[in-house]
C-alpha cells in the first residue's frame, strides 16, 4: 500500500508579514494512521525539501498525541526534511493521495498544475483522494472525466467561513475554501466549528478542520 502525501511549499501569510505553511497536526495524525497500517509513504511538495511549518501549529495549545510522537521521531523528521519535488512525481504505483492543510496550500497547491494533473489522474482511475482543512483548496481547478469541476455534485467539506472568520484571516486569504467548493458545484457540508467532521463521496474524502485530520485519514484507509 503506497500513499502519496503532498505538502505546501508556501510560507507567506498574504501581505501580513507573518509566516504560514502546513499545519503540523494535519500532517502528523494522517502520517501515523497510514504508517501504523503498514503503508509506504512518499512525501512531496512543489519546491521539495523541508516544507514550511505554520508556527501557530507548533504552539503548546495545538499539540496532540500525533504531534508529540512526531517530535520524538527522528526518522519521520528526516523524511519530512527531504520531500520530493512534486513535478517529478508520477501517480503510477500509488494507491491514494492525501493533502494536509494549513493556509499555505491556498497560495501554491491550489494553483499548481502538477497537483491538478495528479488529482485528475487519481480521480480518473478511481483511487482515493483525501484533503483536510484548507487543503481542499487543491480542488479549485481539477476537472472530472466529464469536464466539470471534480467536486461538482459531490459531498465535500473544508475549513468553514466561520472558522476562517474566527482566526481573523477572511480578508487575508486569496479565497475562502467553503465558497470555492460551493462555487465549483460541490455539495458543501459542515459540522460544528472546530469539531471533527469528515465527508466521503465515492473515493473523495474531505475533513473540515485540524480536528478532522485523523478521521479523514482513517476513512481514506478504509477505502483502501
Amino acid at each position: 500500500m503506497k500513499i502519496l502525501m503532498v505538502l505546501t511549499s508556501h510560507d507567506q501569510l498574504g501581505n501580513t508579514g507573518k509566516k504560514t505553511g502546513f499545519w503540523l497536526e494535519e500532517f502528523a495524525a494522517p502520517y501515523y494512521v497510514f504508517k501504523d497500517a503498514g503503508a509506504e509513504i512518499t512525501l512531496a511538495s512543489p519546491k521539495g525539501g523541508q516544507p514550511p511549518l505554520d508556527p501557530s501549529s507548533d504552539a503548546d495549545g495545538a499539540q496532540t498525541e500525533a504531534t508529540k510522537r512526531f517530535k520524538s521521531d527522528e526518522a519521520a523528521q528526516k523524511e519530512l526534511a527531504h520531500t520530493t519535488v512534486l513535478s517529478t512525481v508520477s501517480a503510477d504505483g500509488f494507491d491514494a493521495i492525501f493533502y494536509p492543510g494549513g493556509h499555505g496550500p491556498l497560495w501554491d497547491l491550489a494553483e499548481d498544475g502538477d497537483s491538478k494533473t495528479l488529482i485528475e489522474t487519481f480521480a480518473a482511475s478511481d483511487r482515493p483522494i483525501g484533503a483536510v482543512c484548507h487543503a481542499p483548496a487543491v480542488f479549485k481547478h481539477p476537472k472530472g472525466t466529464d469536464g466539470n469541476p471534480l467536486v461538482s455534485g459531490k459531498k465535500v467539506t473544508g475549513f468553514t467561513n466561520t472558522e476562517e472568520d474566527a482566526v481573523g484571516l477572511t480578508d487575508v486569504v486569496p479565497f475562502l475554501v467553503e465558497d470555492m467548493l460551493a462555487a465549483n458545484g460541490g455539495n458543501y457540508q459542515k459540522g460544528d466549528d472546530w469539531a471533527s467532521f469528515v465527508v466521503t463521496d465515492g473515493k473523495l474524502v474531505t475533513g473540515q478542520n485540524p480536528a478532522s485530520s485523523e478521521g479523514a485519514a482513517r476513512k481514506m484507509l478504509s477505502l483502501l
